[in-house]
């Protein structure tokens, strides 16, 4: 189990995030491996992955345009003064957002209804038998005098 210190620990304390302390009647191991779980992370991740090289291939690919084909990057595109650099810019902008709008519609309709089945399934799991941290599962506690 880790432990936050510092500043970590403080933000954690304020917002409540105190992971399985917050929610003992979870059995998060148990949550991980459900089914819903799992398919939950393996459709974010088929479209996460391709969406990133997406992204980075064409920021990367402008980035290598504009340092290495100067002449192409400075030719007049449509009217004069709107050059091939500027449009080629302007594109990593509507990409950016398209990418945006694609992955809230995704997860409106696909990861949401799974995320709330993960969820749901999680809440109903049988809850694991509360232990301390050096105690083993039905060990009586030995309090000192």
């Amino acid at each position: 189990m880790t432990q936050t210190h510092g500043a970590g620990a403080a933000r954690a304390a304020e917002s409540g995030a105190a992971g399985s302390a917050e929610h003992p009647e979870i059995d998060w191991i148990a949550a991980e491996r459900s089914p819903e779980f799992r398919e939950l992370v393996r459709r974010r991740g088929r479209f996460v992955v391709p969406a990133t090289i997406f992204f980075l291939t064409w920021y990367l690919g402008f980035i290598i345009l504009a340092g290495y084909a100067p002449d192409f990057m400075g030719e007049e595109f449509l009217v004069d003064g709107l050059t091939v650099g500027y449009v080629l810019a302007l594109t990593q902008f509507i990409m950016t957002w398209g990418l945006a709008a694609w992955y809230l519609r995704k997860s409106d309709r696909v990861f949401d209804p799974l995320a709330r089945r993960a969820a749901a399934r999680a809440l109903e799991s049988r809850p694991r038998e509360p232990t301390g941290r050096f105690e083993r599962a039905g060990q009586e506690e030995v309090t000192r005098r």
